[in-house]
């Protein structure tokens, strides 16, 4: 069970892994499919499957265009994976979190013929209470492989939003705006990332996000 109130308009590390730590992503195909997931469940209004929202009547509906979350940053991994999210309407993680899990477990069970529950029960979320340390987890989450270092910059292994903050004008899937204005450029919202990367894993600052980090990969 969380014991997080989780409140709109306040911003949260919502992450998971697989169930007895097994990976939930085997290759870049299945990353590829969570990550569409990610974008077509983020609307206010239901979509059914991503097959049914491909091939319906209904995409172009205005309000399938309103987000229930906002995504700061983002890193998946072989077995687990990291949000940051901005909560904009009542209930909207907890609706984009079942759609998303529920959604990519069927298509998980169905290709890889298994059943049964995926991911490590219901998602875990941690209240973002400052900025300090909405910036230092910005951080850690885009340079998550760097932590993980099995994985490293080996793109069949990994997705993270890194490549979005690198380039401004892309703007995939994050609204990044609330980290990069704060830096006079991005070559100096990068200097810092790796800055606190380090100091984290040296348990200078925020060692609490390593504590997480360490129990979804063991």
């Amino acid at each position: 069970m969380r014991r997080v109130k989780i409140a709109t308009g306040e911003h949260y590390h919502v992450y998971n892994r697989g169930v007895d730590k097994r990976t939930i992503f085997s290759d870049g195909r299945d990353i590829d499919r969570f990550m569409k997931s990610v974008r077509e469940f983020n609307t206010r209004t239901p979509i059914g499957s991503i097959h049914e929202n491909r091939y319906g009547q209904a995409k172009n509906q205005p309000e399938l265009q309103e987000p229930l979350v906002e995504f700061v940053a983002y890193c998946v991994l072989p077995n687990h994976y990291h949000f940051i999210l901005k909560q904009v309407i009542d209930e909207g993680i907890e609706k984009f979190m079942h759609r998303l899990s529920v959604g990519y477990s069927m298509y998980f069970n169905k290709k890889h013929t298994r059943s049964g529950s995926l991911f490590q029960g219901t998602y875990k979320a941690q209240h973002i209470d400052s900025n300090e340390y909405l910036l230092h987890l910005s951080a850690y989450i885009n340079l998550n492989n760097h932590v993980h270092k099995k994985w490293g910059g080996n793109l069949n292994f990994v997705r993270s939003s890194w490549k979005e903050y690198l380039n401004p004008m892309n703007s995939d899937i994050t609204k990044k705006d609330i980290i990069l204005s704060q830096y006079p450029n991005s070559e100096s919202y990068q200097s810092f990332a790796f800055e606190a990367l380090n100091n984290i894993r040296d348990r200078r600052e925020l060692s609490q996000i390593v504590s997480i980090d360490n129990d979804l990969e063991t």
